[in-house]
């Protein structure tokens, strides 16, 4: 099996981003699957075009993105991502779409195809917490997640995907009074585990992950 998992530059005045830095440090193979690493700008239509390349170039099997949700105390794994872009501020290229569609000829929402349950009891399991998220956003990770999921299902791919936010990483709340963070070592264990879910969980696993908010 081959994974290819994706993570975001720095944005926003950041000199860095907790997703890049986990993702980067991953181990090349985790139980036998192949982990390919593909840093994507924080940019909403080139964040896909860099995105689709490496999808034709390496030919993964599964792809997980994952991006930064400061003010999260754990690893959110995403459930669903929505046809809107609405950023809340301008992208890394200055560009703030509001009310747009991330594609014009797109469903909805489309549904995350990763075992989603299934990588939160295994990032669990590694005394991480984790737990399903019920929105990625209107900004770029979910602009990113939504695209990844248009393109599989408009090619027919047969290919998993999904998307994983995290939280700030120590560096980055140093003047964020009591905001949440994890240590960047913990977020790359937390990657770690869920790629090795994807051996774990063919089919997803039936546990609670509902919300009432």
């Amino acid at each position: 099996m081959k994974v290819l998992i994706t993570g975001f530059d720095p944005f926003g005045g950041e000199s860095i981003n907790p997703a890049w830095e986990a993702v980067k440090a991953m181990e090349n193979n985790i139980d036998g699957i192949e982990v390919i690493k593909l840093q994507i700008p924080t940019v909403f239509r080139k964040s896909a075009e860099k995105l689709f390349e490496g999808i034709e170039e390496h030919k993964p099997n599964v792809v997980i993105c994952v991006g930064q949700a400061g003010g999260r105390y754990d690893m959110s794994i995403e459930r669903v991502a929505i046809n809107m872009d609405d950023g809340r501020i301008p992208d890394n290229e200055g560009y703030q779409p509001i009310d747009t569609a991330v594609y014009e000829d797109g469903e909805n929402a489309y549904f995350s195809t990763l075992p989603i349950k299934g990588i939160v009891e295994e990032i669990k399991a590694a005394k991480i917490p984790a737990s399903v998220s019920n929105t990625a956003g209107t900004y770029v990770c979910n602009h990113i997640m939504y695209s990844l999921l248009y393109y599989i299902s408009k090619n027919n791919l047969d290919i998993k995907g999904g998307f994983i936010h995290v939280p700030y990483i120590t560096e980055q709340v140093v003047d964020k009074k009591n905001m949440p963070y994890m240590e960047v070592s913990t977020i790359t264990r937390a990657l770690e585990s869920a790629v090795k879910a994807l051996n774990k969980y063919e089919v997803d696993v039936k546990v609670s992950g509902g919300k009432e908010f």
